[in-house]
């Protein structure tokens, strides 16, 4: 079993406000979930309105395949939210 996890950091410009903070990163994180079914959650920095962590995980039988899902992630966010910027991405792959 082959474990992939990742952080992402974004950075949310357009976002003046916790509430509006939370819209965002709800709908990313369902996008996410449901198109690629992995796990996702906001892990850090989350009393900031600017900046979001993410952490995405899952669970795969070859180490390039959940390294590839993971940056497919990092792509799909990017090309669905041009208005958030990626300021950090860090992958682990872990062999269970």
């Amino acid at each position: 079993m082959v474990i992939g996890a990742c952080e992402i950091t974004l950075h949310l410009p357009e976002c003046h406000s916790l509430k509006e903070k939370r819209q965002v990163i709800k709908s990313v994180m369902a996008r996410v979930r449901n198109h690629f079914e992995v796990a996702i959650a906001e892990v850090d920095d989350n009393d900031l309105w600017q900046i979001a962590k993410f952490g995405v995980s899952c669970v795969s039988n070859d180490g390039q395949h959940a390294s590839d899902i993971l940056e497919r992630v990092r792509e799909y966010i990017e090309e669905t939210r041009p208005d958030l910027l990626i300021s950090q991405f860090e992958t682990e792959i872990i062999n269970w």
